[in-house]
């Protein structure tokens, strides 16, 4: 049977659509709005001689722009707030992107050892996924190794008194990650694995529990908006208890 759609459920909308690029908002704002049920007037702005009239003519920054009865509601961020749905804060803290990479060090531990042993849950299972997980996290540490050491500094203990070790420090984590996954050079992996480990773990405890102060971690490199807290403490403790776990292996 064919929708048929009222004036009060079309939605006209104007965005940019040009040769060599097509503005994404307008693309989720027509979607929005047709999941929404509303038919959609597609108006194309194919050159910026076209966006700066319209601009002009509505005394509107940006585009897209949608239209409901006559009634401007605005760019994308607007439709969804007409709507009620949940608005993205830029500046909300959050612990996703931590769990996005403990999660895929997870997988990534278990997959291993399905292949390996044949069973996903194995002792090398474990390993691996506390030697993966801080590869994971040194790898976006080292996406902009300025930025994180720059974060790093406002808590660390031993990078305040010795600035190269925050920009040694990605790199440390990541080749510890990597012996410890390998099993190879123990007597070098576990030494450095107490090492950062250790002090990382006593410097979120002492800003975060002691200091009480509000801090961003800089586990996840220097862009993520994870607060400093329980998950960076575990992230040190990971790499203390592996290290323990290898040296008693080893005994």
């Amino acid at each position: 049977m064919t929708q048929h759609h009222t004036p009060e459920r079309t939605a006209v909308l104007h965005r940019m659509v040009f040769d060599k690029h097509v503005c994404p908002w307008g693309v989720k704002s027509k979607y929005l709005l047709e999941r929404q049920g509303y038919a959609v007037e597609d108006h194309w702005l194919t050159n910026r001689e076209q966006v700066d009239a319209f601009k002009a003519e509505h005394g509107v920054a940006t585009t897209p722009q949608t239209f409901i009865g006559g009634e401007r509601i605005g760019g994308y961020t607007d439709l969804r707030a007409r709507f009620g749905l949940k608005i993205a804060d830029p500046n909300a803290r959050t612990y996703r992107p931590v769990l996005a990479v403990f999660a895929t060090g997870a997988g990534l531990a278990l997959a291993a050892s399905w292949a390996a042993f044949g069973t996903p849950l194995t002792p090398r299972a474990a390993e691996w996924f506390v030697a993966m997980s801080m590869m994971l996290l040194a790898m976006l540490k080292l996406q902009d190794v300025e930025q994180f050491s720059t974060m790093f500094l406002g808590y660390d203990l031993l990078a305040k008194r010795w600035v190269p070790y925050a920009y040694a420090y990605p790199f440390l984590e990541w080749t510890t990650g990597a012996l410890m996954a390998a099993h190879v050079l123990p007597w070098l992996a576990i030494p450095v694995g107490l090492l950062i480990g250790t002090i990382g773990a006593v410097s979120v405890f002492y800003a975060v529990y002691v200091q009480k102060r509000e801090l961003k971690c800089a586990c996840v490199g220097g862009s993520g908006n994870v607060p400093l807290g329980f998950v960076s403490l575990t992230e040190n403790l990971f790499m203390v208890g592996m290290a323990l776990w290898m040296l008693a292996a080893m005994a």
